[in-house]
This record gives structure tokens, C-alpha cells and sequence, in this order.
């Protein structure tokens, strides 16, 4: 590569940074209402736990309202899921069951506006 020697790559200047910066991410008390994200879970369910830890260690990431709802606490709720549990719900719509993959919930609530 000796013709590659002593020659340099046009480089293309800049204009000096004299426009303002954008203004600050609006404080999420300003923002958006946050995505609601609900987990059908059940005690004794060993999925269930790693599914709630997936969730607790993406809501350091995410802004996102996490309620977490007990089957066997409600009739209705134990006949529509029955043993499938874990399952997450993002605005009500049902995206995960039995397993939460991480980037997936990420992609998911980013589709949803919530990152």
C-alpha cells in the first residue's frame, strides 16, 4: 500500500457549534404517562420469580408503571390463566407468557414509547 502513502482523506469541516442545544428530556413527571406493564403471576412459581426479576431489573432502564397481580387470588383470573404463568401484559395487551426475554420486553415497551 505504498501509493496509500503521504495521502490524506478530505475531511469535512464543521460549521462551529453555534446553534442552541435541544432542550432537556422532560422529567417523567412532565412526560408521557408511563407504559403499564402487569404480570400474572402465582406463588410457588418458580418462572413467575425469574419473569419479576427480568421486570425489576428493566424498570432501572425503562420508565414504566409495574403492577404485579396474583391469579389465585381471583376466580376469574386462575380460570383464564390456569397453570400459564408467568404472563406479562404491557397496556393491557398480553406480549410474554412463561418466559420474559429481556431485549424482546426492551424492544417491546421501545415500540410502545415507554424508553
Amino acid at each position: 500500500m505504498s501509493w496509500w502513502r503521504g495521502r490524506r482523506r478530505a475531511v469535512a469541516k464543521r460549521p462551529a457549534d453555534t446553534a442552541p442545544h435541544p432542550p432537556e428530556a422532560p422529567a417523567p413527571a412532565e412526560a408521557d404517562p408511563p407504559r403499564r406493564v402487569t404480570l400474572y403471576t402465582r406463588s410457588g412459581c418458580h418462572l413467575c420469580e425469574t419473569a419479576a426479576a427480568v421486570l425489576a431489573a428493566e424498570r432501572e432502564r425503562s420508565w414504566f408503571a409495574l403492577e404485579v397481580v396474583d391469579v389465585d387470588r381471583d376466580l376469574e383470573l386462575a380460570g383464564r390463566y390456569g397453570v400459564r404463568v408467568p404472563v406479562v401484559a404491557i397496556d393491557g395487551v398480553e406480549e410474554f407468557e412463561y418466559e420474559v426475554p429481556a431485549d424482546l420486553l426492551r424492544a417491546r415497551l421501545r415500540l410502545n414509547g415507554a424508553v
